[in-house]
């Protein structure tokens, strides 16, 4: 179905504006985020979210609203991966809690734009080129079976980060925050500070993560706007998910291996599309299935670490 470009144009501005109503009036003092407003914005977007699938369903259909709601669901799991490298970015550079939103709202942004390139680049491709379907299913297994192997414990270096490198060769940086500012002038000398090089860390770590999410949906959907929306709307809820489970993210250490599963499965379904249909209400119902059952085991069998009073 062909989508106006007057569609494209007035979903972003809304998008914009969404974000900016965050920043400006709702988060226009920097604060630290609490437990029930992190909640009560995480229902807001997850309700938004919901109803936009709902308007996807009387617009283009039951299989459309499938396609959107399973990449909603992949994208937004596949997150959780992203949120526990933001807590490590955030301990690693002592990022104080009331500036952690600005550096995730700027960091979306910038995740939003390179994810549209990734997300047009792709379907392009996959248009043209019908073998490539191949080669993204077995990207997607061989990434669910690294992710499952690799023990779920990234490593922060920023050292070893080009982006990092580069700015630190081309920018004095502070070493103070100023403020929550990003740039400050000192005696007429332009300096970065600390928050660039934090928000610089968040961004080139998504394009990282991006390149496991945007396949995975892109074998779920070959539709760019269901590829786009689902991926968006995932991503804008990404603040407030993180300041929910800040505290819980490291309870969930099954879900790692259950986002391998989800890959894996993923991919084992593009690599024997000829094969074997399995239609999207089932590809759902496993996706969420492999979700909550790592969720659930994750909590009837804790790390031994995060059990007090026993040896």
């Amino acid at each position: 179905m062909a989508i106006s470009p007057l569609f494209w144009v007035c979903f972003n501005v809304g998008v914009l504006a969404l974000l900016l109503l965050d920043l400006l009036v709702f988060n226009r003092k920097a604060h630290v985020v609490r437990m029930r407003e992190a909640l009560g914005w995480s229902a807001f977007w997850i309700a938004l979210s919901l109803s936009f699938n709902y308007a996807v369903y009387h617009w283009m259909g039951k299989q459309a609203a499938l396609e959107f709601l399973t990449g909603y669901l992949i994208e937004k799991s596949l997150s959780v991966d992203n949120l526990f490298v933001f807590l490590l970015i955030f301990s690693y550079f002592k990022v104080p809690p009331q500036y952690q939103h600005k550096i995730l709202f700027w960091g979306i942004i910038g995740a939003l734009v390179l994810r549209a390139g990734f997300i047009l680049a792709g379907a392009a491709l996959l248009a043209k080129f019908h073998f490539l379907l191949y080669v993204l299913g077995a990207f997607l297994v061989y990434t669910g079976v690294k992710m499952a192997t690799s023990g779920g414990e990234p490593e922060i270096d920023p050292d070893s980060n080009p982006v990092v490198k580069f700015l630190s060769r081309h920018l004095p940086i502070t070493n103070r925050l100023h403020e929550g500012k990003f740039f400050v002038r000192q005696n007429g000398t332009l300096f970065a500070t600390p928050l660039l090089v934090v928000l610089v860390m968040v961004e080139t770590t998504d394009v990282v993560f991006a390149a496991d999410s945007i396949p995975a949906i892109l074998a779920v959907s070959r539709d760019t706007f269901i590829v786009y929306t689902s991926n968006v709307f995932a991503l804008l809820g990404l603040r407030a998910l993180y300041f929910a489970l800040e505290s819980l993210m490291r309870l969930f250490h099954y879900l790692h291996y259950g986002l391998s599963l989800i890959l894996i499965f993923i991919g084992g379904k593009l690599l024997a599309t000829e094969l074997l249909h399995i239609p999207m209400g089932i590809s759902l119902g496993i996706v969420g299935l492999i979700l909550a059952g790592s969720i659930g085991l994750s909590l009837l069998f804790p790390k031994k670490e995060e059990v007090t009073g026993h040896e």
